[in-house]
């Protein structure tokens, strides 16, 4: 049985599913929808339970209920007994203005007359405000309606916001099994030395082609390189840092190879000003730029192995060819020229395919293709993204379910 499989099993043998899972895990996919499904069903009902007593009245009487705690607590050590009899009077005032404030018909109104009536007596003591808020436990429930949509509201926007990250690592688990699948149907004995041998002949070429003009060129001429090359869609290379490029196209040293540079820039100050007039500022522009300019290779300018589809391969060629011949001899741009003539054959996705099963698949995963497993987990995964793709629409925060029906509605 798959994983997606024993996901779906337990939500249906009826165990209770943890109101949190891991999103992170493709497996829980059922879980997570689950969980969705039960926020939306427990915000729709803290919804409707406010909008049944009237949300604007709710929150009135959620307010006059914190206003009445407030003032219980602050009073309670002034106004109670032989104490301070002016925060008596002031307190027995604005108790009484508060009740007043609430309206006759709102829920738990009664509950504030009641608390007044216990507090409106010559001397109070500490048990007359225990008693009012005893008293008040109906409004604390009116109150607790809004507490309650708004810790729905937020478990209904993690439910959503989890299920929308196990639908994208579903999605992704469906891209590898695919990619298994059709890795699995490749012909392992197909002459993938057909693309292998042109490919790793231009990269291997463009690469030592690289190596020799960054150490032969001055450090300007092959930043300013590296820059075009840079602006290329498909060329990946890295803008060379602003403080680096500015330097070796002002100072007299950039007329010198990389190589050179990173060499000066381990000298010491009064070793380094026989070769240039202002040794910090060598350092200063090179030495913390070591790592961008020991890396720099002709890495960006090869082609993978196994190569990219014919269509990328198609848009590939000619960028590379656009930028190598500004650097590289001749014979090295011949070889990337000849690459535009592999993607037009008829047997170029299958020698693509055998290639890239042949150094990507382990053993592990020809046997759980072998054995069927990719293909019953493909299966299953396909099934609970459906179900999941189906709830977000269904019951997500942001969807136009009504929140006054049961999303089965």
């Amino acid at each position: 049985m798959t994983d997606a499989h024993h996901s779906a099993a337990d939500s249906e043998s009826g165990e209770s599913v943890e109101p949190t899972v891991d999103p992170s895990d493709p497996s829980n996919a059922g879980a997570v929808a689950d969980e969705l499904e039960a926020a939306f069903e427990d915000r729709r009902r803290a919804e409707a339970a406010v909008v049944d007593e009237g949300a604007e009245t709710v929150e009135l009487v959620a307010d006059a209920y914190d206003r009445a705690l407030t003032l219980l607590d602050r009073y309670e050590g002034r106004a109670t007994g032989t104490g301070d009899f002016g925060a008596f009077v002031e307190f027995e005032r604005k108790f009484a203005e508060l009740v007043e404030d609430v309206e006759d018909d709102a829920p738990a109104a009664d509950a504030f007359d009641a608390a007044n009536d216990l507090l409106d007596r010559r001397r109070l003591s500490e048990k007359h405000f225990d008693a009012a808020r005893d008293a008040l436990a109906p409004a604390a429930d009116v109150a607790a309606l809004l507490a309650e949509r708004d810790a729905a509201r937020e478990r209904h926007r993690n439910a959503t916001r989890d299920a929308e990250q196990c639908l994208s690592n579903v999605d992704d688990r469906l891209s590898e099994l695919r990619r298994l699948e059709r890795l699995g149907e490749a012909d392992l004995d197909a002459p993938v030395d057909r693309l292998r041998d042109p490919v790793r002949a231009y990269s291997d070429a463009v690469e030592a082609a690289f190596e020799t003009y960054k150490r032969d060129a001055s450090a300007r001429e092959v930043l300013s390189f590296v820059e075009t090359a840079a602006g290329y869609p498909l060329v990946d290379y890295d803008t060379p840092p602003a403080d680096v490029r500015e330097y070796v196209d002002s100072a007299d040293v950039g007329g010198e190879p990389i190589p050179d540079l990173l060499e000066y820039a381990d000298y010491s100050n009064s070793k380094l000003s026989h070769f240039v007039s202002d040794p910090a500022e060598l350092k200063a522009r090179v030495a913390v730029n070591r790592t961008y300019l020991s890396r720099l290779d002709g890495g960006p300018l090869t082609v993978s192995w196994p190569p990219p589809s014919a269509d990328a391969l198609r848009c590939l060629v000619p960028e590379l060819v656009s930028v190598v011949s500004r650097f590289a001899p001749e014979d090295v741009v011949a070889r990337c020229r000849e690459l535009r003539y592999l993607p037009e054959s008829d047997d170029y996705e299958r020698l693509r395919t055998a290639a890239e099963a042949r150094e990507s698949l382990t053993d592990a995963e020809r046997s759980r293709i072998q054995r069927g497993e990719v293909s019953a987990s493909l299966d299953a995964f396909s099934t609970v993204r459906d179900r999941l793709r189906t709830t977000l629409d269904r019951c997500g925060y942001d969807s136009e379910a009504p929140l006054d029906v049961p999303p089965s509605a």
